[in-house]
């Protein structure tokens, strides 16, 4: 066999660390706030479909799309949070009105 040294990582060609961390955070980001998405636009659904409140049940899914894009757009987390507990709230609200 032959004999192979080490690794140069630092020096090989086509080797963007950087590149690689930023499409990671991305896809992590896009799946934290697809996955939150998904679930405030089924709490809309469960608003609308089980309890028949179908105005709620619009503007949380309206609401749940507008703050997605938006969590996308600044990367911030905060919000889709904010989104979830509001989701959950008309959920309540909705259930025992």
């Amino acid at each position: 066999m032959a004999d192979h040294g080490d690794v140069q990582y630092a020096t090989a060609e086509g080797n963007d660390l950087p590149a690689h961390e930023a499409n990671y955070e991305s896809f992590v980001r896009l799946a934290f706030v697809g996955s939150v998405a998904v679930i405030n636009i089924l709490i809309g659904l469960a608003i609308g479909g089980v309890i028949g409140h179908w105005l709620s049940a619009a503007t949380i899914i309206v609401l749940a799309v507008i703050v997605a894009g938006y969590s996308l757009w600044t990367g911030s987390r905060v919000a889709s949070y904010v989104m979830l507990a509001i989701a959950a709230l008309a959920l309540l609200y909705n259930a025992y009105s």
